[in-house]
């Protein structure tokens, strides 16, 4: 509720009424990633490399806001720990949107995480944070990579017959190089997204703005 942004879904109100307690959050009309990832596949097109940056963009911008953000004078420490397409709403007015924070973790919070318990959905997570390792916000970023490649070639990076397989795939970071499977990819694109997606998280960009930004993401064009 402390997180304002126009990336992120907001929410209004949080009490509790006749013995419940109840979320009042914004109406984001639209659809979830993973839907319009669907349709496309379905379609037999893939999302325009211009749309995928478009969005993985804005994502990094609201993932730059909570990451940084402070409250009463003291960083929150956010980090959302479950970016996948199902979480990032597009509204039919071409909006991008980060919702269900519910599995964020801020450093304020008098709870902790049990050791050894992995949350999120295991074909975006970060390999420390499908390891049960401590994550921080550049686990965020990994995801978003993960996110951008299967924008961008049509398909996951991380697959397996079981779950074990394909957590042992995430935590060894194994995965096809997106020129292996989309050839005409821009390469400069694909440098963004290995880096993002680098195994060890002092290989990654630093910040969601470095990204962004300095990382060129938003600028990359491709034919």
């Amino acid at each position: 509720a402390k997180l304002q942004h126009a990336n992120i879904v907001q929410i209004y109100d949080f009490d509790k009424g006749e013995g419940q307690y109840y979320i009042a959050m914004e109406l984001v009309e639209g659809r979830d990633l993973r839907r319009v990832v669907f349709a496309t596949r379905n379609a037999g097109m893939r999302l325009r490399i211009d749309m995928a940056l478009f969005i993985a963009t804005e994502v990094l911008k609201g993932l730059h806001y909570a990451h940084s953000r402070q409250f009463a004078g003291r960083p929150l420490g956010v980090i959302h720990r479950d970016i996948s397409p199902h979480n990032v709403l597009v509204s039919n007015a071409g909006e991008v949107k980060i919702t269900d924070f519910g599995i964020a973790k801020a450093v304020s919070r008098a709870t902790t995480t049990r050791s050894g318990v992995i949350k999120g959905k295991t074909a975006y997570m970060s390999p420390e944070q499908a390891s049960a390792a401590p994550v921080d916000q550049r686990s965020d970023l990994f995801a978003v990579g993960v996110v951008l490649y299967e924008l961008a070639t049509g398909e996951r990076p991380f697959v397996g017959d079981s779950d074990a397989e394909l957590l042992a795939r995430v935590r060894r970071c194994e995965f096809r190089a997106p020129r292996e499977v989309r050839h005409d990819l821009d390469p400069a694109l694909e440098q963004v997204i290995l880096r993002l997606m680098t195994r060890m998280p002092g290989g990654r960009y630093a910040t969601a703005a470095e990204a962004e930004g300095m990382g060129l993401v938003n600028r990359v064009v491709a034919p």
